[in-house]
């Protein structure tokens, strides 16, 4: 078997602009703007942002030069990179790999945008750091596979991020081969996430993930001044794989590599909730514009998965139904469903709806269940499938690839209503589409400079004798 850190570390470090084929540069770019979008509405919108800056100006993390998107606030590079990445992963409409089951972007482009910002590279050289950054991250996760790693209680965006963030920090920071593998060593010892935010709706799930934007950042950077990492961080018999999952497969980190693109497998959410929930919602929007479907016409509801859809989203079951917060409404299978059933539709503003009466009634109605035909379509893709009864009788529908996913893609003009639907209301339209042309525009772009100077929202100004 090859020397699995070694051939990725080589790989990263010689992975230049002119080496990528044009489409997987233009789905970087994409997947930058998708995600900057989620950062500038979750920096005025996610509830636990107040004590995420709070924080973070507390040890001391702002002051510096570095940009975080709709923060008029200047961060050093760590402080950005750590709040880029919380506040990217905090409304949980982020990108998402099927297979890896994990979010590459949020790890992986505020490391990249910190460093390039720091370095003064240029939008394509960012690009492909980009595309570095999320072929490590998914990769590693193939290698785990990730639902071993799901089973141990790990979460693998925040484990296997960190070591994204630092390749494409690694990659900014003109780090040879070398100086790779001890970014990925000193990687090894940073990866950390858990499950267990679970429990309780908390807000360690976006935290962890932040961590790894910076925990990458950190790991480039003390490799680049010297600093040794440990040996075969990836494969090795203490390395990441074995320790982080019983039976790892470290050959797939390299399979097909430089041929095959992880970055073009990875799908942009329709919906702010966790993905397995996706083709239900789907599925849910279709059925109650062909039925005419009401709530008070349902008697029941069914939403089958697969076995690691119910893990996050569909047990244990009573807690499930009553979602006390925006986390439980993220991992609730009844909630999402029935505000698909009862509106039509599934976003970030149906969140006010956790309270709502006719909501609550209708997501007690809803169970998940483990269903063979769709658990036979997982790992390929995250499909579901919603039966409903009524009074009348009863309505199913099967979605085997849920919107946004790599052959059910967004089109321009959804991923440009997703963006401005995000950002218009804290920067406003036209500030908006400037920022989106200067995001898409990257491959030609100079700097980053530009870029960032339109992720800072204009300060109301007031006139004298106002």
């Amino acid at each position: 078997m090859a020397a699995v850190t070694t051939t990725l570390s080589a790989w990263v470090a010689g992975t230049t602009p002119s080496a990528l084929p044009a489409p997987v540069l233009r789905r970087a770019a994409a997947l930058t703007l998708d995600l900057i979008g989620n950062m500038i509405r979750a920096r005025h919108d996610a509830e636990s942002t107040p004590a995420l800056i709070a924080a973070v100006r507390a040890l001391g993390l702002c002051g510096g030069e570095a940009t975080v998107f709709g923060d008029a606030m200047r961060y050093t590079p760590a402080g950005a990179a750590l709040l880029n990445g919380a506040l990217a992963h905090s409304l949980d409409f982020d990108d998402t790999h099927a297979a890896g089951s994990l979010h590459p972007g949020a790890p992986v482009i505020p490391a990249a945008l910190a460093t390039a910002e720091l370095t003064g590279a240029s939008g394509a050289d960012t690009l492909a750091a980009i595309v570095a950054g999320y072929e490590v991250t998914c990769r590693i996760a193939l290698a785990l596979p990730a639902g071993d790693h799901y089973d141990r209680g790990f979460h693998p965006t925040a484990t296997c991020g960190a070591f994204g963030a630092a390749a494409a920090a690694g990659r900014l920071l003109g780090l040879d081969a070398g100086a790779i593998a001890d970014a990925f060593g000193i990687a090894l010892s940073e990866a950390a996430g858990s499950l267990q935010f679970l429990a309780n709706g908390a807000w360690t799930k976006r935290f962890q993930v932040g961590w790894s934007a910076m925990a990458g950042l950190v790991a480039a950077m003390l490799a680049r001044e010297g600093f040794r990492g440990a040996a075969e961080a990836i494969e090795g018999r203490h390395g990441f794989l074995r320790a982080y999952a019983p039976s790892p497969a470290p050959a797939r980190v390299l399979d097909r590599l430089g041929e095959v693109f992880e970055t073009m497998n990875t799908a942009v959410k329709p919906y702010p909730s966790c993905r397995y929930g996706h083709a239900a919602i789907d599925a849910a929007i279709a059925l109650r514009a062909e039925h005419g479907l009401t709530p008070g016409t349902i008697e029941a509801v069914t939403v089958g998965l697969p076995a690691k859809g119910i893990l996050l989203i569909g047990a244990p079951h009573e807690q499930k139904v009553e979602p006390k917060n925006v986390v439980d409404g993220q991992f609730s299978g009844p909630f999402v469903v029935a505000v698909a059933l009862a509106t039509g539709q599934m976003g970030w503003d149906s969140y006010r709806l956790l309270d709502d009466p006719a909501v609550r009634a209708l997501a007690r109605k809803v169970r998940c269940v483990q269903d063979p035909e769709i658990e036979a379509e997982f790992p390929a893709n995250m499909s579901g499938k919603v039966t409903v009864r009524t009074r009348a009788g009863e309505v199913a529908r099967k979605v085997v690839v849920p919107k946004g996913e790599p052959d059910n893609f967004l089109t321009d003009q959804e991923l440009a209503a997703k963006f401005h639907g995000l950002v218009d209301r804290v920067m406003g339209a036209e500030r908006a589409a400037a920022l989106a042309a200067a995001v898409l525009g990257l491959a030609s772009a100079p700097d980053i400079a530009g870029l960032m100077r339109l992720a800072v929202p204009v300060p109301a100004m007031r006139l004298a004798g106002e």
